[in-house]
């Protein structure tokens, strides 16, 4: 299958060379010019590719030409600037999809698309997107974008807290104090799990499904992070005891009923 990953960054890249290893023809987008020979080294075919909301920068219908699939892993970039608009980033590519041979489309989102509220719902896939924050409503709107066209079919799989090779949430934690949401319950899932979901719905051929990917295990904010930062030997957080957290848990049903996947990673694992 030829495949086309835009947005190979801690998780497009290592995505993009397990595809390679299963047979997969691979064109990866980045922003950064230093990263174009780090993937041409690698075996993926590079492109320096940037979405804005003025248009697109760079060879994008190169990049498309005989795709079969195209992932979008594009961070949106919302928590460090919340008023970015990133569907309008989605419109401008929504613009040239139309035109390319494009068949099916995997979108990386995140579960922050379902609100998190004090009586902790758990929440499916048959559950809608009812995130009410901005960032929220750009995912979910940018969803809506992708599942309404025509010309392709869209699968979703909405992320929970990324952890892996050099990147944890306790790193941003440990020492800090007044942590909002103590009792909120954690849903994580390890960088494996996360190329190993993307690999069973290509090789499934499990195409315009919507796939929560969360690992089954809900501990606490801060029972979670004081574990992992006392194994870690950081600095213990501190929590907001006295607030009332918000939360949600995640069940990831269709990784298991229709994927027939298996989490390979726990949170506990270091």
């Amino acid at each position: 299958m030829n495949i086309s990953i835009l947005g190979c960054g801690w998780l497009g890249f290592p995505l993009a060379e397990r595809l390679l290893e299963a047979g997969h023809l691979v064109k990866g987008s980045t922003t950064s010019r230093d990263k174009i020979q780090s993937l041409h080294l690698r075996g993926i075919i590079p492109f320096h590719i940037k979405i804005l909301e003025e248009g697109v920068q760079g060879d994008l219908s190169s990049f498309l030409s005989d795709a079969d699939l195209l992932i979008i892993n594009i961070p949106p970039g919302l928590r460090g600037d919340p008023e970015a608009n990133f569907i309008g980033k989605m419109g401008r590519l929504m613009d040239h999809l139309g035109n390319s041979p494009v068949k099916n489309l995997l979108f990386v989102s995140a579960t922050s698309v379902y609100e998190d509220k004090d009586n902790f719902p758990v929440y499916t896939e048959d559950d809608p997107a009812n995130g009410t924050a901005v960032n929220s409503s750009q995912l979910i709107s940018a969803e809506n974008l992708f599942r309404s066209s025509e010309s392709f079919t869209t699968t979703i799989i909405r992320f929970g807290g990324l952890f892996g090779p050099g990147r944890h949430p306790v790193q941003y934690l440990a020492g800090k104090k007044d942590i909002s949401n103590p009792k909120a319950p954690v849903n994580l899932i390890h960088l494996e799990d996360c190329i190993g979901i993307i690999s069973s719905i290509i090789s499934k051929e499990a195409w315009g499904e919507i796939n929560n990917a969360v690992y089954p295990e809900h501990p606490s904010r801060e029972i979670y992070y004081s574990k992992i930062a006392e194994e870690r030997n950081l600095a213990k957080p501190g929590f907001a005891e006295n607030q009332i957290s918000k939360g949600k848990i995640i069940e990831s049903v269709n990784v298991g009923e229709k994927l027939d996947y298996t989490f390979a990673e726990s949170i506990w694992e270091q």
